[in-house]
Protein backbone atom coordinates (compact mmCIF):
# COMPACT_ATOMS: atom_id res chain seq x y z
CA UNK A 1 0.00 0.00 0.00
CA UNK A 2 1.31 3.47 -0.87
CA UNK A 3 0.15 6.33 1.30
CA UNK A 4 0.37 9.88 -0.02
CA UNK A 5 -1.69 12.16 2.18
CA UNK A 6 -1.40 15.00 4.67
CA UNK A 7 -4.23 13.55 6.73
CA UNK A 8 -4.15 10.50 9.00
CA UNK A 9 -5.46 7.24 7.60
CA UNK A 10 -7.40 4.90 9.88
CA UNK A 11 -6.91 1.24 9.09
CA UNK A 12 -10.10 -0.70 9.68
CA UNK A 13 -11.69 -3.92 8.55
CA UNK A 14 -9.19 -6.13 10.36
CA UNK A 15 -11.19 -6.22 13.59
CA UNK A 16 -8.56 -7.74 15.90
CA UNK A 17 -10.19 -9.32 18.94
CA UNK A 18 -7.94 -7.66 21.55
CA UNK A 19 -5.59 -4.75 22.16
CA UNK A 20 -2.65 -7.17 22.05
CA UNK A 21 -3.76 -8.38 18.62
CA UNK A 22 -3.94 -4.76 17.49
CA UNK A 23 -0.37 -4.21 18.72
CA UNK A 24 0.74 -7.32 16.82
CA UNK A 25 -0.89 -5.94 13.68
CA UNK A 26 0.90 -2.63 14.23
CA UNK A 27 4.23 -4.49 14.43
CA UNK A 28 3.55 -6.13 11.06
CA UNK A 29 2.44 -2.94 9.35
CA UNK A 30 4.75 -1.71 6.60
CA UNK A 31 4.64 2.05 7.21
CA UNK A 32 6.08 4.14 4.35
CA UNK A 33 9.01 6.47 5.00
CA UNK A 34 7.82 9.78 6.37
CA UNK A 35 4.87 8.31 8.26
CA UNK A 36 4.26 6.95 11.73
CA UNK A 37 1.59 4.64 13.09
CA UNK A 38 -0.21 4.87 16.44
CA UNK A 39 -3.22 3.22 18.02
CA UNK A 40 -5.95 5.72 18.86
CA UNK A 41 -9.10 4.46 20.55
CA UNK A 42 -8.76 0.96 19.17
CA UNK A 43 -7.85 2.01 15.60
CA UNK A 44 -4.48 2.11 13.85
CA UNK A 45 -3.87 5.63 12.58
CA UNK A 46 -1.07 6.35 10.09
CA UNK A 47 -0.06 10.00 9.84
CA UNK A 48 2.78 12.06 8.31
CA UNK A 49 5.91 12.87 10.30
CA UNK A 50 6.67 16.40 11.46
CA UNK A 51 7.73 19.44 9.44
CA UNK A 52 11.43 20.29 9.38
CA UNK A 53 11.38 23.26 11.75
CA UNK A 54 9.68 21.15 14.42
CA UNK A 55 13.12 19.59 14.99
CA UNK A 56 14.47 22.95 16.20
CA UNK A 57 11.54 23.31 18.60
CA UNK A 58 11.88 19.76 19.96
CA UNK A 59 15.62 20.22 20.51
CA UNK A 60 14.97 23.44 22.46
CA UNK A 61 12.37 21.77 24.70
CA UNK A 62 14.75 18.89 25.50
CA UNK A 63 17.68 21.20 26.23
CA UNK A 64 15.61 23.41 28.53
CA UNK A 65 13.97 20.59 30.49
CA UNK A 66 16.91 18.21 30.82
CA UNK A 67 18.47 20.01 33.84
CA UNK A 68 15.13 19.70 35.67
CA UNK A 69 14.40 16.02 35.06
CA UNK A 70 13.42 13.85 38.01
CA UNK A 71 16.26 11.65 39.21
CA UNK A 72 17.16 8.79 36.84
CA UNK A 73 14.77 10.06 34.15
CA UNK A 74 15.84 10.77 30.58
CA UNK A 75 14.26 12.91 27.88
CA UNK A 76 14.38 12.15 24.16
CA UNK A 77 12.73 12.73 20.79
CA UNK A 78 13.33 9.32 19.30
CA UNK A 79 10.24 7.50 17.98
CA UNK A 80 9.25 5.02 20.67
CA UNK A 81 5.87 3.42 21.26
CA UNK A 82 4.20 3.80 24.68
CA UNK A 83 1.17 1.62 25.35
CA UNK A 84 -1.94 2.41 27.39
CA UNK A 85 -3.94 -0.85 27.47
CA UNK A 86 -6.77 0.55 29.60
CA UNK A 87 -7.51 3.10 26.90
CA UNK A 88 -6.61 0.83 23.96
CA UNK A 89 -4.09 3.40 22.78
CA UNK A 90 -0.41 3.32 21.82
CA UNK A 91 1.36 6.59 21.10
CA UNK A 92 4.72 7.63 19.73
CA UNK A 93 5.03 11.08 21.35
CA UNK A 94 7.18 13.78 19.78
CA UNK A 95 9.07 14.29 23.06
CA UNK A 96 9.00 11.96 26.05
CA UNK A 97 10.67 11.68 29.44
CA UNK A 98 10.60 8.52 31.54
CA UNK A 99 12.57 6.61 34.15
CA UNK A 100 15.59 5.02 32.50
CA UNK A 101 14.54 1.52 33.65
CA UNK A 102 11.58 1.52 31.21
CA UNK A 103 14.10 1.25 28.35
CA UNK A 104 15.77 -1.86 29.78
CA UNK A 105 13.78 -4.21 27.57
CA UNK A 106 13.90 -5.87 24.17
CA UNK A 107 10.24 -5.04 23.61
CA UNK A 108 9.17 -2.11 21.45
CA UNK A 109 6.09 -1.66 23.66
CA UNK A 110 6.93 0.63 26.55
CA UNK A 111 4.76 1.20 29.62
CA UNK A 112 2.95 4.53 29.29
CA UNK A 113 2.69 4.80 33.07
CA UNK A 114 6.48 5.21 33.26
CA UNK A 115 6.30 8.62 31.57
CA UNK A 116 7.02 11.76 33.58
CA UNK A 117 6.56 14.15 30.65
CA UNK A 118 5.11 14.12 27.16
CA UNK A 119 5.06 16.84 24.53
CA UNK A 120 3.16 16.77 21.26
CA UNK A 121 3.67 19.26 18.44
CA UNK A 122 0.41 19.52 16.57
CA UNK A 123 -0.05 19.19 12.84
CA UNK A 124 -3.31 19.70 10.96
CA UNK A 125 -3.68 15.93 10.63
CA UNK A 126 -3.27 15.04 14.32
CA UNK A 127 -4.26 18.24 16.14
CA UNK A 128 -7.67 17.01 17.32
CA UNK A 129 -6.18 13.86 18.88
CA UNK A 130 -3.45 15.89 20.59
CA UNK A 131 -5.94 18.38 22.03
CA UNK A 132 -8.62 15.89 23.10
CA UNK A 133 -7.98 12.14 23.17
CA UNK A 134 -4.38 12.31 24.32
CA UNK A 135 -5.20 14.74 27.14
CA UNK A 136 -7.61 12.18 28.56
CA UNK A 137 -5.34 9.16 28.05
CA UNK A 138 -2.21 10.78 29.48
CA UNK A 139 -4.13 12.06 32.52
CA UNK A 140 -5.71 8.66 33.15
CA UNK A 141 -2.25 7.04 32.99
CA UNK A 142 -0.94 9.54 35.54
CA UNK A 143 1.59 11.29 33.27
CA UNK A 144 2.57 14.28 35.49
CA UNK A 145 3.07 16.85 32.71
CA UNK A 146 1.60 17.02 29.21
CA UNK A 147 2.78 19.86 26.98
CA UNK A 148 0.97 20.65 23.75
CA UNK A 149 2.75 22.93 21.33
CA UNK A 150 -0.08 24.05 19.09
CA UNK A 151 1.89 24.85 15.96
CA UNK A 152 -1.19 26.09 14.09
CA UNK A 153 -2.27 28.61 16.75
CA UNK A 154 1.31 29.23 17.90
CA UNK A 155 0.64 28.66 21.57
CA UNK A 156 1.89 26.37 24.33
CA UNK A 157 -0.58 24.55 26.57
CA UNK A 158 0.59 22.81 29.75
CA UNK A 159 -1.40 20.24 31.69
CA UNK A 160 -0.42 19.08 35.18
CA UNK A 161 -1.69 17.32 38.33
CA UNK A 162 -3.33 14.29 36.68
CA UNK A 163 -6.29 12.67 38.41
CA UNK A 164 -9.01 10.13 37.62
CA UNK A 165 -11.13 13.03 36.34
CA UNK A 166 -8.39 14.45 34.13
CA UNK A 167 -5.72 17.09 34.56
CA UNK A 168 -6.47 19.58 37.31
CA UNK A 169 -4.03 22.22 36.05
CA UNK A 170 -4.11 23.83 32.61
CA UNK A 171 -2.62 27.06 31.38
CA UNK A 172 -1.40 28.46 28.08
CA UNK A 173 0.85 31.14 26.63
CA UNK A 174 1.46 32.36 23.09
CA UNK A 175 4.76 31.41 21.48
CA UNK A 176 7.46 33.92 22.39
CA UNK A 177 6.61 33.90 26.11
CA UNK A 178 7.73 31.77 29.04
CA UNK A 179 5.37 29.15 30.44
CA UNK A 180 5.53 27.33 33.78
CA UNK A 181 6.17 23.59 33.70
CA UNK A 182 4.73 22.07 36.92
CA UNK A 183 6.24 19.47 39.23
CA UNK A 184 8.11 17.20 39.05
CA UNK A 185 9.99 19.66 36.79
CA UNK A 186 9.16 22.96 38.50
CA UNK A 187 10.72 25.21 35.88
CA UNK A 188 9.81 27.55 33.06
CA UNK A 189 9.98 26.91 29.33
CA UNK A 190 10.94 29.76 27.02
CA UNK A 191 8.98 29.40 23.77
CA UNK A 192 10.90 32.11 21.91
CA UNK A 193 11.58 30.95 18.37
CA UNK A 194 8.91 28.26 18.31
CA UNK A 195 7.06 29.99 15.46
CA UNK A 196 7.23 28.82 11.86
CA UNK A 197 10.07 30.25 9.75
CA UNK A 198 9.26 33.72 8.48
CA UNK A 199 6.56 34.46 11.10
CA UNK A 200 8.73 35.80 13.94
Amino acid sequence: MTLMTERPITISGTEPDSFEALLDLLDELNVPDGYKAEIVRGNIVVSPWSKGYYQRVMRSVCQQLEPHLPEEHVIDRSPLLYVFPGSECAYGPDIHAAHERVFDTESNRLDGKALSFVAELTSPSTRNDDLANKVEVYAKAGVPVYLILDMQKEQAIVYGSPSAKGYEVRFSKPFGEKIDVPLPFGCTLDTTGFQAPGTT
